[in-house]
């Protein structure tokens, strides 16, 4: 991995979002889900060096309540509080434009900055975006649920870090000791709030106004977010393609970091 610049900007309410970044060219923000220890270098570490190979600059926030930014407790982390406070950091950052990659919240996260600044998204590319579904239907998700049990604990664990990294994928092969270790260490630090006082509205209404181009990706073995979701946009949206794949949960970046590579990249080239 090529070297990696870092910088940290406050934002309103008195946040700091913690930014790294790699690369040349056109911006791509990968913008990282939730769980505990998520953050925007280990949810997306084997995806930085294809990007940048192909001439894209890939930035790499935290969002709030996770990683290196601000980890405040007793608030409500609302879709509009994650989308609000990336979006004032990346102006801050000085990225006017840019194509968003998110995955499960981060997905939501995206779709929000999109229907709420449509001048700043160029493309999306969402790896089984949430955020459009009610609640309850996320909470019924056994991936959701067991999160939501777990991190709850006070006894929280290494092995139950590792457990939930599991249910992000089909073969645990994917899940090593390093990533256990280096998402365990964040988690350790990070608010119960960040998963317990989660409140994402549902922005399926307003699928509508997106008007850029999309490409989804999502896994048939899916433990978060409903295959349901791709009809949604399919039946919204009017320049929407989907990639799917059978033996594949919810990190289709990881799972299938090459062809993911390939497809977004490709993607890309076609409408740079």
């Amino acid at each position: 991995m090529g070297e990696m610049k870092e910088a940290t900007h406050r934002v309103a309410g008195g946040y700091d979002i913690h930014i790294k970044e790699t690369g040349e060219g056109p911006a791509l923000v990968f913008v990282h889900g939730s769980g505990p220890g998520a953050s925007g270098l280990s949810n997306f570490r084997q995806n930085v060096d294809a990007f940048v190979n192909a001439g894209y600059r890939v930035i790499l926030p935290d969002m709030i309540g996770y990683g290196a930014s601000s980890q405040p407790a007793d608030i409500d982390y609302t879709l509009t509080l994650f989308t609000d406070t990336l979006y004032e950091a990346l102006k801050a950052h000085g990225i006017d434009k840019a194509t968003l990659i998110g995955n499960s919240l981060g997905g939501g996260v995206a779709i929000q900055m999109t229907q709420d600044h449509p001048e700043f998204t160029e493309r999306l590319i969402l790896m089984a975006p949430g955020c459009i579904e009610e609640l309850d239907v996320y909470f019924a998700m056994p991936g959701i649920a067991d999160m939501r049990s777990s991190f709850g604990s006070p006894d929280f664990s290494l092995a139950d870090q590792r457990r939930l990294g599991e249910n992000l994928v089909y073969d645990p092969k994917h899940i090593t000791d390093a990533l256990v270790e280096e998402r365990f260490a964040v988690a350790r630090q990070q608010p119960k709030e960040v998963i317990a006082r989660m409140r994402t509205h549902n922005v399926r209404p307003r699928l509508g106004e997106i008007k850029v181009p999309i490409l989804l990706f999502w896994g048939q073995n899916e433990r978060f977010m409903p295959l349901s979701g791709i009809q949604y946009f399919f039946e919204a949206c009017d320049d929407v393609r989907c990639v799917t794949f059978n033996k594949v949960g919810h990190w289709v970046q990881v799972e299938r970091a090459s062809e993911f590579n390939r497809y977004a990249i490709e993607f890309l080239d076609e409408h740079r």
